[in-house]
């Protein structure tokens, strides 16, 4: 398998870091499937890549079309070597999906987490969860921040969720495909960050490699259900390896979703 060809599906691909790490596979002779939420923005890049790269569009705060998307992957190609479930929103004021869930929990975690489900009998080798160090607690009296909103722990415990989730999915797969969890870079120069945190500390260059070493670098190799700091092994939050708040986030996800993919 290595030095071949692979087929990657990257989410929110047509900005920030996930354009960085599209650019970057396809560079490296990989199949790059880039999704994105904006049907110029995608075709754009699609024609800029190259290796037979393909193009969808789906917005991951609503559910219905985050399915559209798995379908609609799953039609087109046989296999998908690796998914990469990087889209991510930091909002700065309070919104649901179109759902009815708080947003950056509904694109950052439920969205991925049913993706995941969807394509999972597509997946043959590895899944990379982009996260952050940037992580809180959920509340179980207050999952989804009715009273508690704030724009870091939004963002912060949907990170969490992510993690959790990636560690319950390792589990679940027993090696037949890895699953991890990283955090990229701290505050890169991404529209993103610029919006929500009003700061950059690093570059989107530092965040790419990383992502890609997890995806196809050859040392990542069997590695399953950890959780990274740029190329470094780390711990994350405790919640993450709680097994009872797992299992309440994974019934959480199911209850929003209607639906439980992985069943």
């Amino acid at each position: 398998m290595h030095g071949m060809a692979q087929t990657i599906l990257v989410t929110g691909a047509t900005s920030g870091l996930g354009r960085a790490v599209a650019a970057d596979l396809a560079d490296k002779g990989h199949t790059v499937l880039v999704h994105g939420r904006e049907r110029p923005k995608v075709d754009g890049l699609v024609s800029q890549l190259p290796g037979g790269a393909r193009g969808y569009v789906a917005d991951l705060a609503s559910l219905d079309e985050v399915r559209r998307l798995g379908n609609q992957v799953a039609a087109d190609v046989e296999r998908v070597d690796v998914l990469v479930n990087n889209a991510g929103v930091a909002s700065t004021d309070r919104r649901d999906s179109q759902d009815g869930v708080e947003l950056d929990f509904a694109v950052n975690h439920l969205a991925h987490w049913l993706l995941t489900g969807y394509l999972l009998s597509r997946v043959g080798r590895r899944i990379v969860n982009v996260a952050s160090i940037g992580q809180a607690p959920i509340d179980w009296s207050d999952p989804l921040l009715e009273r508690g909103w704030e724009p870091f722990r939004a963002y912060s415990q949907s990170k969490l969720a992510q993690i959790a989730f990636t560690f319950d999915l390792a589990e679940r797969l027993d090696g037949r495909a890895t699953v991890n969890a990283l955090h990229p870079a701290t505050l890169m120069d991404t529209q993103m960050v610029r919006e929500s945190f009003g700061r950059t500390i690093s570059s989107v260059d530092d965040g790419v490699g990383p992502v890609v070493r997890l995806a196809v670098g050859d040392d990542a190799d069997g590695v399953t259900g950890r959780f990274y700091d740029q190329t470094r092994e780390s711990r994350a939050h405790d919640q993450a390896y709680d097994v009872d708040s797992r299992r309440r986030l994974w019934d959480l996800c199911v209850r929003l979703a209607g639906e439980d993919p992985y069943a």
